[in-house]
């Protein structure tokens, strides 16, 4: 016999440290939800689950570098990588 899955309807939560309670609001704030809505997305990411992908890039350490190249570093990367796209025929026969 299957058991249905029940939604946990309410959860209160007690002496949430200062510093947690910052951070949480913080990200309701840039993501503009509700706190609510932001501990259960949370909860989601810790245990591994999630209700749907956002298309939001998993990890942020390199959002520095994005677009930090000149015109030039951009071109000479190019160059670099077409020098090593051609196939050698004879490895591959």
């Amino acid at each position: 016999m299957l058991q249905k899955e029940v939604a946990v309807k309410v959860v209160t939560l007690r002496n949430i440290p200062p510093e947690l309670g910052r951070i949480i609001r913080r990200k309701a704030r840039e993501k503009k939800a509700s706190v609510n809505k932001t501990v259960i997305s949370l909860l989601e990411e810790g245990v591994g689950i999630g209700r749907k992908k956002t298309g939001k890039p998993l990890h942020h350490d390199l959002d520095e570098l994005a677009g930090s190249w000149t015109k030039e570093e951009t071109e000479a990367f190019e160059r670099a990588l077409i020098a090593q796209r051609p196939i050698d025929q004879d490895l591959w026969k």
